[in-house]
């Protein structure tokens, strides 16, 4: 081979890879306009589903411009994908050629997420469907509400109503977070759900006589029943026999991670008096520098790895969820990292059995057995947590965080939980409250230092939101205990001592006494003025020292003391 033609064999490679590179970085340039939703990326519509794209982008083009934004229509996912359903299955009819479902439940969505699906199952969100049965949700339907619709007071004008429907709190509030047990409407009125359907392992319906009764439209649609649907709680109890929905954080229709990234969707459910996460992070120096540097976050990005795509902030998903270059993976499951529960009255440590249930067992060996035999202990929680912290913090950092952290919700629990728990114990078992729940003064008052206060504490010391630590939480905590837990207490045993019941009283109170005699306690007792002799120069009414504020005083003067009393 001449050199003339080893030159121009080398010129045309040369110009080849050059080519190759160029189409590289305009490829790159490409998907990254794409991302950042600068251009339309391309869209394919599979076969089954384009009469689909078309009947709905005249009824409903909302739909169908969400689905077209999503990886799902770049990928060939379409309407019939995610909606298709089983000849056999409660809910489907069928619709233009396609037997459909209207609800998509993770089960569904499994056939393409298996990890997903799987993780998710196992998650405490999973399980949010629970409250259904519990404290909150008797507020919802019985305080707030009624369990039993209940005939109105007077008419309401241009509304005809016959009856209230009690269970309205319940069915806006409660069940579009923590989720509804979805129901069909029966042939009699009666709703159907899962528990009548007895799906089997892949989510058909075994019990013929239920799928017989149910109720459907002129177009032979299924009928959900209104208390039960929409819906997309993040526990919700399917059909199928599935929990939860993931549009609760992807929202359908195009399942966007870069909203599921934002902080902002976690606070549909993640705010408010008992738990506000959201207004907590925002306090937090992580959510002042995610709102200053968000433009620079990479939301849009494929993978969306902090340490990788990013560094500027973390968000709830960076911390719970999201992948990190320091081995860490993505999870559907947010308890993997969390090594303390706050929710209850009292924090317990989250070791958590095969089936991740907290583990309550109380006896060391007896813990560890359960830990061995497929568990995942807080100390595994804790140090997943703390990878994601080594991108912008040093372990000496992390652990004297943690060491606070921990201090913080031992006092709570010691100096308040516990105390506040027994006292109520107490209460009920010598009989000076009823059984009933919210019936009596000190049940409301106990509800709100552990439900409100309490977790509002908990959760600021564990987010770095001083303010919700202390005012929004300990300060709060430490006032209804000490101004009105203890007042209303002693009054029930007060009663109880005039009328007779001396044996109750005199259990409660030293249950009472014990507590206070303790050295965290002392300061209450001792600290209170003792009533003068009649007559001397103290009895005489004074006013205390001025202080260099002029609000101050008048407030002083006037008796002090925000609505709940002065310490």
């Amino acid at each position: 081979m001449s050199l003339r033609v080893k030159q121009l064999l080398i010129g045309v490679l040369g110009i080849i890879f050059l080519a190759s590179l160029l189409f590289v970085q305009a490829m790159e340039v490409a998907r990254k306009r794409e991302e950042a939703g600068l251009v339309v990326h391309h869209v394919s519509i599979p076969a089954n589903s384009t009469k689909c794209v078309w009947c709905h982008n005249n009824l409903s083009p909302g739909i169908i411009d969400h689905w077209k934004g999503s990886t799902h229509a770049v990928k060939g996912v379409g309407c019939v994908e995610c909606h298709q359903a089983n000849e056999k299955d409660a809910d489907s009819f069928h619709h233009y050629g396609a037997t459909i479902a209207t609800v998509v439940t993770p089960l569904d969505c499994s056939r393409c997420h298996p990890k997903e699906f799987q993780e998710f199952a196992h998650s405490h969100h999973a399980k949010a469907g629970n409250i259904l049965a519990s404290l909150d949700n008797f507020l919802a339907e019985t305080v707030e509400g009624s369990r039993v619709p209940f005939s109105p007071h007077s008419p309401t004008p241009g509304m005809e109503v016959g009856l209230v429907n009690g269970m309205a709190s319940v069915n806006s509030g409660c069940k579009q977070c923590h989720g509804s047990k979805v129901a069909l409407l029966s042939t009699s009125g009666d709703p159907i759900t899962v528990d009548d359907l007895q799906p089997n392992e892949k989510g058909e319906p075994t019990n013929l006589e239920a799928i017989a009764r149910i109720k459907h439209t002129d177009d032979n649609q299924p009928i959900f029943t209104t208390a039960s649907w929409p819906n997309t709680g993040i526990g919700r109890i399917n059909l199928d026999g599935s929990r939860g929905s993931c549009s609760a954080c992807h929202s359908r229709h195009d399942f966007s991670p870069r909203r599921a990234r934002q902080p902002e969707n976690c606070g549909k459910c993640h705010l408010g008096p008992d738990h506000p996460q959201k207004e907590i992070y925002e306090e937090s120096k992580h959510g002042v520098a995610y709102r200053d540097l968000k433009e620079h976050m990479n939301l849009d990005s494929k993978h969306w790895v902090l340490g990788e795509d990013y560094t500027q902030a973390p968000t709830c998903a960076t911390c719970h969820m999201s992948a990190h270059s320091k081995g860490g993976a993505i999870t559907h499951d947010p308890g993997e990292r969390i090594s303390w529960t706050n929710r209850p009255p009292i924090s317990a440590k989250m070791d958590t059995d095969a089936l991740h249930a907290v583990i309550k067992e109380t006896d060391a060996v007896e813990r560890q057995k359960l830990l061995a035999n497929g568990g995942d202990s807080w100390q595994n929680k804790r140090d997943r947590m703390s990878q994601v912290c080594m991108h912008c913090h040093t372990n000496n950092y992390i652990n004297a965080f943690y060491e606070q952290y921990d201090d913080f919700v031992v006092n709570y629990n010691e100096k308040f939980a516990k105390p506040g728990k027994a006292i109520m114990a107490a209460l009920r078992q010598n009989k000076l409250i009823s059984d009933a729940q919210f019936d009596e003064e000190i049940e409301w008052t106990w509800f709100y230092l552990w439900h409100h206060e309490g977790r509002r504490a908990r959760h600021g010391a564990s987010m770095m939101a001083p303010d919700y630590a202390h005012w929004h939480g300990m300060f709060e905590v430490a006032e209804r205990f000490y101004q009105e837990l203890i007042p209303q207490a002693r009054e029930l045993i007060n009663h109880a001592t005039e009328h007779n019941n001396a044996a109750a009283a005199k259990a409660v109170e030293k249950v009472i006494q014990d507590i206070l005699d303790r050295p965290e306690h002392k300061w209450f007792e001792e600290g209170k003025l003792k009533p003068p002799l009649e007559g001397s120069a103290a009895s005489k009414t004074t006013l205390p020292p001025a202080t260099e504020d002029p609000a101050q005083d008048a407030e002083v003067a006037a008796g002090r003391g925000r609505g709940r009393g002065a310490l």
